[in-house]
Formats: structure tokens, C-alpha cells, sequence
């Protein structure tokens, strides 16, 4: 296909899974709890409830709030709501926005593993669900659409067990997880062990994506009901924290094979927080950083990569500091904040190489991916 001779690999696309996804896709015993999502005149409304979980209570989980581009979102998406956002939208969309391959995301499923008081078994089964619709959805065209696996950390057999399930059984290239704590540890800490070592052997990359809503307590919350102030704060706070487990934290010096991106958070802030743990690290990493031989900054070029958004301009300082080896694109389809159908068309408008717009739209995110 190619976009202005350059080919395009969406790190983040997102779908739009059926409200009733998980009453159809899980097992028999978790019917009667399964998660309906919720749907409005926004064709675009990402509400979920569970039937033994109380109503969502937060505006930021309800579609209330309106951005001033609500109406405009609502006409181009409102043909890819009313033909139910299958797999065939989903080329179409990629065709219209000049994208020759994407790995997908979700949307509910975001925040279906959040909400507090889950039991392992029943956040494993929603994630084992969530996966068997997403394979049935990519059959649409393999050889374009790659599905993100879900796993659940309430009990890290279980997200060891599934991540060996789609890779086996589905062959997915990646598997994903938010920054956003849910089970009450860090990302740093030795309960994940298992769930590290498994990635590793298996040489598949974890994308960490986060979302604006939680049920969990999540940077940001502080402005509620305010919407737009917690978006602002939200994504990106989130993944710095979850970088700070893995560069600070030893995740990486642990698993010097492992590799991480962190998604849909922007890039623009990264040559700071960097600079920050490299002298934390000059400092105090002696005590407080006793798994790592180098710089934290050295970790994070060797084996991380991060999303930069078709308009992020302020990404010229992160490439000045780091080069643009370890950007990748991203368009956001179909949420609220995607530039779709203009977000490829905006990221070639930026004052960047012809060099650096194909690692970024293409080579950085095959090398993570693992395609050839």
C-alpha cells in the first residue's frame, strides 16, 4: 500500500469489541458474571458493567463529558458503529488511513481487568475470552491484522498459562499489560519473576498501554469530574511510573533479553525522566538501584521503545537526545484523541527525515514486533 512511498505499521491500533463479547466468549461457569458493555447515542461509548459490581460512579466512566470535536467523531465513525466495527471495517479504516499492517488493541478490555475484586480465576477467564474473540476478529486478514494478547496478573500462573495459550495455539506477537496497578505490586517486584522469564524465553516484546479510565487508583483521579485535566495527567504519569519500575526498578537488568514499549503516553517527556533516573542513579543507585551496572538510560536504549503521536512536535527533542531508533507510530483508531483519517498524512507533515519517518512508521516497530 505505502503512504507517500513509505510503508505504515500501526504499533496501537485499537478495536471496538462487541458489547456483548464476553457473554458469548466465556466459559459457562462466569455467564452470569460476565461484563455487558454499555452503548448510547456516542458511537463510540466505552461503558462496561459487571451484574454483581456496583454502577460506575466516576464521569470519566461515563460518557457524559463532550470535547469539542465530539460531533465531528461522531459523523466519521458513525458508519464503522452501524456495521457492528468487524474485522472488514477495520481494513477499510487501515485503507483510508494508509495503513498496510496494525497490532491491535482494545478498547473495553482496557479497563475490563480494573475493576477491583476480581478473583483470579474469573480476571483469567476474561482475558482468555477477550483473546479467543480477538483471534476469531483478525481471521479477517492475517497477513494485516495482529492481535495484543490480554493476560491477567491477579495470579501470575494464570497470565503464564495464556501467554503460552496465543502464542501457541493463536500465534500472537505480543502480549500487553497497563502501568496502571491493579494487584497492589509494582511492576519491579519479584512476584513477576515468572511472567518476565516466560516473555524472554518466548522472545515476545509486552506493549504497556494505558487508558484515561480505571477503576484501580490511577494518577490523574485527582481531577475528577474534570475529564480533559485527567486525560492531560493520566497516560503519561501512568507510564512513567511503569518505565521507572523497569529501568529504576531492575526489570531489565534482570532480563537483559526482555523488550518493552510503552504505548499511546506520548515521547516528548522522555529525554527528562531519563535524565532523572541517570541521576538518581549517580546519586543514590548504589542503595537504592542494586540490580543495575550502568546508567538507567542505558537500559531503556537497549531494550525499550515508545509511541510518538502523528502531531507531537516536541518529539524533535526526544530524537535529538536519543535518535529515532526507538519511536514507533501509532494512530489511535478509532478513539476520541486519534487524528483518524489524517493521522499518517500529520505525521509526515513533521519536520523530520525521510530517514526517520521510515524507522518510525515502519522498521522500529517490525524490530519490536519480531516480523521480518
Amino acid at each position: 500500500m505505502a503512504r507517500n512511498g513509505f510503508k505504515v505499521l500501526d504499533s496501537d491500533m485499537h478495536i471496538m469489541e462487541p458489547p456483548d463479547l464476553w457473554h458469548r466468549y466465556m466459559a459457562p461457569e462466569f455467564q452470569a458474571q460476565a461484563p455487558l458493555g454499555r452503548t448510547s447515542e456516542n458511537v463510540r461509548d466505552l461503558g462496561l458493567s459487571f451484574p454483581d459490581k456496583a454502577a460506575e460512579v466516576r464521569r470519566t466512566g461515563t460518557e457524559e463529558h463532550r470535547g469539542r470535536n465530539y460531533e465531528q467523531k461522531q459523523n466519521v465513525f458513525r458508519d464503522h458503529s452501524e456495521r457492528g466495527w468487524t474485522g472488514e471495517v477495520q481494513l477499510e479504516a487501515m485503507d483510508v488511513e494508509g495503513i498496510d499492517a496494525a497490532v491491535l488493541f482494545p478498547t473495553r478490555g482496557l479497563h475490563v481487568l480494573t475493576f477491583p475484586g476480581h478473583t483470579p480465576h474469573f480476571a483469567a477467564a476474561l482475558a482468555r475470552a477477550y483473546n479467543d474473540w480477538l483471534h476469531d476478529f483478525c481471521r479477517a486478514d492475517p497477513d494485516r491484522l495482529f492481535g495484543a494478547g490480554m493476560i491477567s496478573v491477579y495470579d501470575i500462573n494464570d497470565a503464564v498459562e495464556e501467554i503460552h495459550r496465543v502464542v501457541g495455539e493463536y500465534g500472537f506477537r505480543t502480549v500487553f499489560l497497563r502501568s496502571n496497578i491493579v494487584n497492589g505490586k509494582p511492576l519491579h517486584d519479584p512476584y513477576y519473576e515468572p511472567l518476565w522469564n516466560t516473555l524472554e524465553e518466548l522472545g515476545l516484546p509486552i506493549g504497556f498501554h494505558e487508558a484515561t479510565t480505571s477503576r484501580a487508583a490511577q494518577a490523574g483521579e485527582q481531577f475528577e469530574p474534570n475529564f480533559g485535566l485527567r486525560r492531560v495527567y493520566s497516560q503519561p504519569l501512568e507510564q512513567m511510573m511503569g518505565l521507572g519500575s523497569f529501568v529504576g526498578g531492575g526489570v531489565l537488568a534482570r532480563h537483559p533479553r526482555l523488550r518493552v514499549a510503552f504505548l499511546e503516553a506520548n515521547c516528548s517527556w522522555l529525554p527528562w525522566l531519563l535524565w532523572r533516573f541517570d541521576e538518581g542513579y549517580e546519586r543514590e543507585g548504589d542503595v537504592y538501584m542494586p540490580d543495575l551496572d550502568r546508567k538507567p538510560s542505558d537500559y531503556f536504549k537497549d531494550q525499550c521503545w515508545i509511541s510518538i503521536e502523528p502531531d507531537e512536535t516536541p518529539a524533535r527533542f526526544t530524537i535529538e537526545e536519543f535518535g529515532c531508533d526507538q519511536l514507533v507510530f501509532s494512530t489511535d483508531y478509532p478513539h476520541g484523541d486519534s487524528k483518524y483519517p489524517h493521522a499518517v498524512e500529520g505525521f509526515l507533515e513533521l519536520d523530520l527525515s525521510d530517514e526517520a519517518k521510515r524507522k518510525i512508521l515502519w522498521d522500529n516497530c517490525a524490530r519490536f514486533y519480531g516480523f521480518e
